[in-house]
C-alpha cells in the first residue's frame, strides 16, 4: 500500500493494482476525470515525486509530456509512495452515476449535420446533474458519450447537440430513425468540467469548437441564472466552426460583461469576423491570462494546442480545464 500526496497536502492511500483516480475516489477525494478509459486529456496530472506504471499503452500524451513526468490518473497506478502536482476538487460533491430510463421529447435539425435532442425522464425520476457534466445515451447495446447542453431547470428534460458522422451507428438512428417517445437509457451523470468558483479571477474565457459548445451553454445559462454573481467578471466566448452558415449557436443573456466572438477556421466571402484557430484569436484580445480560467471543449488537438500557447501566455496550468471529444471506435 503506497501513500499519495497532493499539491494541498492532502494524502491518500494506494494500492499497486489500482489506479491513482480510483484510489482517491475510493478515499473520498475528487479528482479531475472525464472518459476513464484513457482516451481524453481530463485527468492529466504531473508526478513530482515517485514512481507510476500504466495499465494500458498510453496514446493520449505528447512524447514531452511523458518524459516530463505527465501521467493520465485513469490509466496509472502507483510503484512507490508519489506526489501529484495536482488538488482535489475539494468540497464539491458529485451524485453516484446510475442507469436511468428517457424518452425522445423532441428532435430538432440545427444544421444539415447537428440535432437538436431532447429526452425527458419519467416524473418519478430525481437526475441531478452539474452543468457541464456528460452522459452515456445507450440504445439496445450502442453506447455513446455526450455532453448535456442546458442547465438544470426542474423539468426532468435534458438537452444535446449531436453530430452526423459518416458510418456512425448512433448518430445514424438519431438522424435516420429516431423518433418522438423513442425509449432509451442514460448513464451519468459523468465528467467533472464544470465551473470553479474563485473570486480571485476576473476573467472567465470558454473555448469551443462545434458540438463542444454544449457543455459550454450549460455553464453560461448557469451563469445566467444569476447574473448579478457575476458582473464583477469579464466572460468570453470564443466558437469555432468552419463556415459563416455553421453558426448554430447565438448566446443572448443578461451577462453584463460577456463578448461572443465567433471565428471560421476557413476563409469566407463577405466574412467582416474573425478567422484562424479559436486560441489564436483569443491571444489578440490582450486579455489578462494570468488572471484568467479557461474552460475548453472541442477535439483533443485543439485542446492541446489550446493549452500550450496560453500557458506560455501566462495562464496558470491549474487554471485550465478542458472535456475533449474522443472517437467512440
Amino acid at each position: 500500500m503506497f501513500e499519495v500526496s497532493l499539491r494541498n497536502n492532502k494524502v491518500f492511500k494506494c494500492d499497486s493494482e489500482s489506479t491513482i483516480l480510483s484510489a482517491a475516489k475510493k478515499a473520498g477525494l475528487v479528482l479531475e476525470h472525464s472518459c476513464l478509459s484513457a482516451r481524453c486529456r481530463s485527468c492529466i496530472v504531473k508526478v513530482i515525486k515517485g514512481d507510476v506504471e500504466n495499465i494500458q499503452e498510453e496514446l493520449v500524451l505528447s512524447k514531452e509530456e511523458r518524459n516530463t513526468g505527465y501521467v493520465l490518473s485513469c490509466n496509472a497506478k502507483p510503484l512507490s509512495n508519489i506526489k501529484l502536482d495536482i488538488e482535489d476538487l475539494g468540497d464539491i460533491v458529485l451524485t453516484e452515476p446510475s442507469v436511468f430510463p428517457s424518452k425522445i421529447d423532441t428532435i430538432e435539425k440545427v444544421k444539415e449535420d447537428i440535432i437538436k435532442l431532447v429526452l425527458r425522464f419519467p416524473p418519478t425520476c430525481n437526475f441531478k446533474f452539474i452543468a457541464g457534466q456528460y452522459v452515456n445515451i445507450i440504445k439496445d447495446n450502442i453506447k455513446r458519450s455526450y455532453s448535456i447542453a442546458n442547465n438544470p431547470k426542474g423539468d426532468n428534460k435534458l438537452e444535446f447537440y449531436i453530430k452526423k458522422y459518416n458510418n456512425g451507428v448512433m448518430s445514424d438512428y438519431f438522424f435516420s430513425k429516431a423518433k418522438e417517445n423513442d425509449l432509451l437509457r442514460i448513464e451519468g451523470p459523468l465528467g467533472t468540467f464544470f465551473y470553479r468558483n474563485d473570486i480571485t479571477i476576473k476573467n472567465i474565457i470558454f473555448l469551443a469548437t462545434g458540438t463542444g459548445i454544449a457543455p459550454v451553454k450549460a455553464l453560461l445559462e448557469q451563469f445566467n441564472q444569476q447574473p448579478e454573481i457575476y458582473k464583477e467578471k469579464k466572460i468570453w466566448l470564443f466558437f469555432g466552426v468552419r463556415y459563416k452558415e455553421d453558426i448554430f449557436f447565438n448566446p443572448k443573456y443578461d451577462l453584463i460583461n460577456f463578448t461572443f466572438i465567433p471565428v471560421l477556421s476557413r476563409k469566407n466571402v463577405n466574412w467582416q469576423g474573425e478567422n484562424g484557430y479559436i486560441q489564436n484569436v483569443l491571444l489578440k484580445q490582450k486579455i489578462d491570462l494570468s488572471n484568467a480560467q479557461v474552460y475548453a471543449c472541442g477535439s483533443n488537438d485543439m485542446i492541446l494546442s489550446a493549452k500550450k500557447v496560453l500557458i506560455e501566455n501566462n495562464l496558470k496550468e491549474h487554471n485550465f480545464y478542458s472535456d475533449a471529444f474522443v472517437s467512440s471506435n
